[in-house]
């Protein structure tokens, strides 16, 4: 996360939360960076240094305006001015960890092989919580190199129990012993 995401994302959440909107905000900002990752050509048009600062507001305002909370369309105005709109993804990310702060959200990414089933999910959920005391916001990735089991990405720490890393261990293991 860059140091540009991190101070514009904190002052919108902090906008947001004083205002009471941090939900609507953070629900309309993903459904933005999720557009504008699939078109990468529109954060360049309002990035674009040759058109005036006026006519990228203006095409923010035209593309945006009634549809989005106004603390929001400001916010994406003074980005385009300033020249941040590259910047957009982090600003998401800071305001998303900032919320998850709040309200006791904890985000993990469950790599396995083949997809979990809701009830697989909800067990993991639900263990995760007792022992992090958090609410899980868990988001499954197929990876089929686990062959079989389960790695969590959370909070800067990763929980490896897949069948990939426990082959792995043993190889090391089998690598490393003297005869």
């Amino acid at each position: 996360m860059t140091r540009i995401g991190s101070i514009y994302g904190e002052a919108l959440y902090g906008l947001a939360k004083e205002d009471g909107v941090a939900d609507r905000i953070l629900a309309e900002l993903k459904v933005l960076d999720e557009s504008f990752s699939a078109e990468p050509g529109f954060v360049r048009l309002l990035s674009a240094p040759n058109l005036p600062k006026e006519e990228r507001c203006k095409i923010v305002d035209d593309s945006f305006a009634g549809k989005l909370h106004t603390h929001l369309l400001s916010f994406m105005k003074i980005l385009t001015e300033k020249g941040y709109m590259r910047q957009f993804s982090d600003c998401c990310a800071a305001y998303r960890a900032l919320y998850n702060d709040d309200n006791g959200i904890l985000p993990v990414k469950a790599f396995t092989a083949v997809p979990m089933t809701a009830e697989q999910t909800a067990k993991l959920s639900e263990k995760l919580a007792g022992i992090t005391g958090k609410k899980i916001e868990l988001q499954n990735k197929i990876d089929p190199a686990c062959i079989g089991g389960v790695r969590l990405d959370y909070d800067g720490k990763r929980v490896d129990d897949t069948v990939r890393h426990r082959l792995d261990a043993v190889h090391n293991l089998l690598k490393n012993t003297v005869l």
